[in-house]
């Protein structure tokens, strides 16, 4: 049993498209994560390479930051990578398109796989770019809510994260209203790009059929949703470094996670 979504019949189509969103277990997420795996086994190189090229602009964005005065919006920033997340896994989906079809998997399928879309795949970036910014600029109120106009020490600022009041209140309410705005990402975002590349649809159609997706298997997509976000959290606490491997792993197992979740008519 599923839910299907019907794409318009227009001048170009001989056939009505239809997006059939698949019922499933709780325990797929961990076959996905097992997928990815075993694609950056096949293809190890490429993968480290494409994950490394992240991990050094992470790197500098980070250092750029420190050395312009900026180091109080780091937590932010890095926290907001969840909503543009989607679109570093793009390179991902080429190179696990690339393996299913037996083909040598290399860089070109990660910087070239997007092209033809490159349209539909632009607007997906509007719509996480708009989430992005709403937390930047929520994470702003919050901070002058808790701490004032006046930018504390960078000593002072993090010890008082988790020793006082203030502190406390800013990572607690920061996180509800982070983990919502982030949820709601998640929600438009799941399988959206996948469908915009697999299946040259628009990026409303992949919007409705990620949503589907999440709201059909709320509880399977709400453990993938927590498993993304703490594989990113550990390669954050890695210095960025264990990025070089979780991202390419995720974004592999994103790919098969949209072919689990829709078929097609």
């Amino acid at each position: 049993m599923g839910t299907s979504i019907t794409k318009p019949l227009d001048q170009a189509d001989s056939a009505v498209t239809k997006i059939n969103v698949k019922h499933i277990d709780t325990d797929r997420p961990k076959a996905w994560l097992a997928a990815g795996f075993e694609d950056f086994r096949r293809a190890p190189i490429v993968s480290l390479t494409y994950g490394l090229f992240w991990v050094g602009l992470s790197i500098a964005i980070t250092a750029g930051a420190v050395n312009m005065g900026f180091w109080h919006w780091l937590l932010p920033l890095i926290a907001g990578f969840m909503f543009v997340g989607p679109m570093v896994a793009v390179g991902c989906y080429g190179i696990s398109k690339a393996i299913e079809d037996g083909k040598t998997p290399h860089l070109g399928h990660a910087l070239g796989h997007w092209r033809p879309h490159g349209s539909q795949l632009a607007m997906v970036g509007v719509m996480m770019m708009i989430f992005f910014l709403a937390w930047i600029r929520l994470a702003t109120l919050l901070f002058a809510l808790f701490f004032g106009l006046e930018v504390p020490s960078p000593e002072v600022l993090y010890a008082s994260l988790l020793t006082t009041p203030q502190g406390l209140g800013l990572v607690g309410v920061g996180t509800v209203i982070g983990g919502l705005l982030a949820f709601g990402a998640f929600a438009i975002s799941a399988i959206a790009i996948p469908v915009v590349m697999d299946r040259d649809m628009s990026f409303m159609e992949g919007i409705e059929a990620s949503i589907r997706c999440v709201t059909t298997n709320f509880r399977p997509m709400l453990l993938w949703g927590a498993m993304l976000t703490l594989s990113f959290i550990i390669g954050v606490a890695t210095f960025y470094i264990g990025l070089a491997l979780i991202l390419p792993v995720l974004g592999y197992a994103s790919w098969h996670a949209y072919e689990d979740l829709v078929s097609f008519e």
